[in-house]
Parts: structure tokens; C-alpha cells; sequence
């Protein structure tokens, strides 16, 4: 079976996530973890509170961190069975990145912790906001925000998620807007979320920036299997690092990396992380592929025995 592995962005972290990895993996998730944070992911993952990891500069290490943590144990149970290609939702590039050995774990947790940081003071600099437009296709999406920007609004296109899945980000004004005339708009309904900023749009410039030089000093080695990128949606080449600067400020066109990763072959794609939201992107994007969510331990000996038949 040839197939791929995705790995989840920010938003699918909750209080109480990971509790049997900090069991399995104490060393990885605790010891090495915490020196390179300065604070404990176990505590903030099993104790909270939600608001506090909800916080960018929290979500993020988390997640990447318990995502990797599962792809071990995933990839050691497969064997010699390694996936074709890898693909993650916005943050979840660089755990892509690091399970295919482009970047070390610390290398990874250190970008992921400066970039959550980076990313949260851009978003403090002014209020902004992201909405999920419901029904709409990408041309529609972009219509609608080119139109708002010709008026002076800022409004972009963000998140290419899968057909019928497209979140615009901008000011708060101009997200108040698209919710408030959604129908007139020909969107069945526009929904504001519960993020803190523009992910993905100019707004995250400055972040872009500081990012920046801190990818400049990372060594990158060669991907033992493609990873997708969301700024191109194809397999990442020599020029990893200004990729990931340049995903801050671009769309991340994911419906586009799980349909190109289809059609190079792709017969099923494994969901490792927590929460299940890039298989239910899988299952929109790219239909005729099979779809597996590997979340807990459970989970992960269920895909194992599926990829063995």
C-alpha cells in the first residue's frame, strides 16, 4: 500500500491530550522538551488551563511535540513499511519535515517554539481574525477578498482546507463583514474563529521576519520520503527554509498537496496526531483514497494491522 502520513496544525489541541505518551515517551516530551522550552508541555497539555494552551506559543510545541511522539511509535510499529510522502496543516509542516529527517526533534521544537512566539506578538500588534466560509470554492473566496482590499479592507484568503473548506483572514473589521453579509456574498454561511489573529496573510509579516533568521541557521538534511509544502503544494526541494518563512504570509493550499499527492499515486493517507482534522480533510480532497486516524495507542495498532493486509 502506498501511502501518506499528515500531520495536524493548531486547533486541534485540547486539555488532556497525550497522557499515555508522557507515559511512553518521558524522555522525548519531558526531559528534552522542557530544557529546550523553559516550561513543561506535559503540565500544559494535562493540566491547562485551555485558555493558556490554546495560546500560540503554547498550541504549537505542543502539538508538534506529541505528534512526533506518535510518529515514532508509528513508525517503529510499520518497519521497513515507511510512507511515500508526508504533508502537515500549517504548523504541522514541520513535523512532516521531521519525521522525514529534514530537521532534528530539538531543531524542530526550537523553530515550532520561535515561530508560535513570533506569530502571537504579530497578532497582538492589531486586532485581526480568520473565518471559515462555508460552501464556498477558492475563486469565490478570492473574488470576495480582492473585492474587500479594492475598497481599502484587508481581507485574504488563508486556508485552501478541502472543496467546500476555505478560511479568510484580515482585519476585524473586514472578517465582521464577510460574516455579517455572507448570503449577499453567495456563501452559504461565513463562521468567525476562535483564533488569534491572520494567520497566513500579511498581517504575519513581522513574524516572517524574525522567523527568518532563525531558519537561516538550521542545517537541513535530504527528506527520506517527499513532503509536500502548503506554499506549493508539491514536494519540497532544495529551498526548505524560505518555504517555511514564506508559509506565514501564504495560503496554505492543502486540498491541492492531498489531491497532487493522489494523483502521484497515494492510495491511503494516516492522520498521526491529536484530533482527526486532516483525515477529514483526506476524505474531502482526495476521495478515492483510503483514510486512517492514528490518535492513541489504540488507534495506532488498528492502522498498523490495516497497512498490514
Amino acid at each position: 500500500m502506498n501511502y501518506a502520513v499528515l500531520f495536524p496544525g493548531q486547533g486541534a489541541q485540547y486539555v488532556g491530550m497525550g497522557a499515555d505518551l508522557f507515559k511512553t515517551a518521558p524522555e522525548l516530551l519531558i526531559d528534552r522538551a522542557d530544557q529546550i522550552l523553559g516550561w513543561s508541555i506535559k503540565d500544559m497539555c494535562l493540566i491547562g488551563p485551555e485558555d493558556a494552551l490554546t495560546r500560540t506559543e503554547h498550541a504549537q510545541p505542543a502539538l508538534y511535540a506529541l505528534a512526533y511522539a506518535l510518529w515514532l511509535d508509528f513508525s517503529e510499529a510499520v518497519g521497513g513499511h515507511q510512507p511515500s510522502a508526508a504533508a502537515g496543516h500549517s504548523l504541522g509542516e514541520y513535523t512532516a519535515l521531521t519525521a522525514a529527517g529534514v530537521l532534528s526533534f530539538d531543531d524542530g521544537l526550537q523553530l515550532v517554539a520561535q515561530r508560535g512566539l513570533a506569530m502571537a506578538a504579530a497578532a497582538d500588534r492589531e486586532p485581526s481574525a480568520m473565518a471559515a466560509l462555508l460552501g464556498a470554492d477558492p475563486d469565490l473566496a478570492e473574488d470576495i477578498a480582492a473585492n474587500r482590499r479594492s475598497t481599502g479592507g484587508r481581507l485574504w484568503v488563508a486556508n485552501l482546507n478541502a472543496p467546500g473548506q476555505v478560511v479568510v483572514a484580515g482585519g476585524d473589521a473586514d472578517i465582521d463583514w464577510v460574516v455579517d453579509q455572507a448570503r449577499d456574498l453567495g456563501v452559504r454561511r461565513a463562521v468567525k474563529l476562535n483564533v488569534a489573529g491572520a494567520f497566513h496573510t500579511p498581517f504575519m509579516a513581522p513574524a516572517a521576519e524574525q522567523l527568518s533568521a532563525s531558519v537561516a541557521d538550521m542545517d537541513f538534511s535530504e527528506p527520506r520520503f517527499d513532503v509536500y509544502g502548503n506554499v506549493t503544494a508539491s514536494a519540497l526541494g532544495s529551498n526548505l527554509g524560505q518555504g517555511l518563512v514564506d508559509q506565514l504570509t501564504s495560503p496554505v493550499r492543502f486540498a491541492e498537496s492531498l489531491a497532487n499527492m493522489s494523483g502521484a499515486g497515494v492510495e491511503m493517507f494516516v492522520h498521526i496526531g491529536p484530533g482527526d482534522v486532516t483525515a477529514g480533510m483526506a476524505k474531502r480532497s482526495a476521495p478515492d483514497a483510503d483514510v486512517l486516524v492514528v490518535n492513541d495507542q489504540e488507534s495506532l495498532e488498528a492502522a498498523v494491522q490495516r497497512l498490514a493486509t
